[in-house]
């Protein structure tokens, strides 16, 4: 009797494994078959609006419940379409660009995304290029202009790019709105603590950049990379950080460490900017470190809580095939 009953956990054993490792290949190969998302993105704006509204936010970085409760609320908003400007996911693993897609497929509005540096991470950029396209574009709507940039590598941009640059914004001077959009900002407006220094490390090139933004009047510049809400201007060059799209928050100070998104609103009068808040947790450091660590138990859970279950079920499967080899010999 009990070398049958150990059997029979055996195959019970070898059933729920080769079930489990299925599902697994499956997910594996029903990765999202999409390219060139942003360019099918921007074919779906209304371009016949005159006054309109869009949203920018960024580092959302694989966030589950604060991203999802963002998208919700962007449905909600009377808006044309969004930006996340970057740090989409944690890093370039596949499966971490899968849940994000699946999460902005639930977007009603079109959704426009920019690069950020924990996408470059693990080969990401390949993915990231398989997935969204061009690393930077530029589109009009009405008389706006947009361009968003790649400086994912946190240094500076590359000749090509400061040269295409160059000639949008030219382009651009035809329009009465310019807007950039960065994920790394020029600068970082803290001036101390151990968390300052999120910006381009070339400080000789993010000068010259901001030179080249002012000689062209650039409207707004939007940057993320700093989880948390800063607007400013460098020198004449106005900016906004909008880094609340979910990732941890590191800060305790009301006036910067929220969840939130920009909403950005252009008619005959003027563009204005309002700040629209998502639910956070308390301004209390030990809540913070809690929620920041949730964040990332979590999103670990959802994400990989095939392979969790497959190393459990595969200790299982060896301790039965010991007993099973044990009963043999007794």
């Amino acid at each position: 009797m009990r070398r049958i009953y150990g059997r029979k956990y055996l195959f019970t054993a070898v059933v729920v494994l080769v079930a489990v490792l299925s599902i697994k290949i499956y997910s594996l190969v029903t990765f999202p078959h999409i390219s060139d998302w942003n360019y099918n993105q921007l074919k779906k704006i209304d371009h016949q609006k005159g006054a309109f509204s869009f949203a920018v936010f960024g580092d959302n970085k694989n966030s589950i419940t604060t991203f999802n409760n963002l998208v919700r609320l962007l449905n909600s908003d009377d808006i044309l379409f969004s930006v996340d400007i970057g740090d989409l996911v944690q890093d370039g693993e596949k499966e971490k660009f899968r849940f994000f897609i699946n999460q902005i497929r639930k977007s009603e509005r079109p959704f426009l995304t920019a690069i950020g540096n924990h996408e470059i991470r693990e080969d990401g950029r390949v993915a990231y290029y398989n997935l969204f396209g061009r690393f930077y574009y530029s589109f009009t709507v009405g008389d706006a202009y947009f361009i968003i940039l790649d400086d994912a590598g946190e240094y500076n941009l590359d000749p090509w790019q400061v040269q295409w640059l160059k000639e949008q914004l030219e382009e651009a001077l035809k329009y009465k709105y310019r807007f950039i959009f960065m994920h790394v900002p020029l600068f970082d407006p803290r001036k101390e603590g151990i968390m300052s220094g999120h910006a381009l490390k070339d400080k000789e090139f993010a000068l010259g950049l901001n030179s080249l933004f002012e000689q062209y009047g650039v409207t707004m510049v939007f940057a993320s990379h700093i989880h948390a809400y800063y607007r400013g201007f460098w020198g004449k060059t106005p900016y906004i950080i909008t880094g609340g799209g979910g990732a941890e928050l590191v800060g305790t100070d009301p006036s910067h460490d929220f969840y939130h998104y920009i909403k950005v609103n252009i008619d005959d009068r003027g563009v204005n900017y309002e700040v629209k808040k998502v639910g956070s947790p308390d301004f209390v450091i030990m809540d913070r470190l809690a929620h920041d660590a949730w964040i990332y138990i979590y999103s670990f859970i959802v994400l990989h809580y095939l392979d969790v279950i497959l190393v459990v079920l595969t200790i299982y499967f060896l301790l039965t095939i010991r007993a099973v080899k044990k009963e043999k010999t007794e």
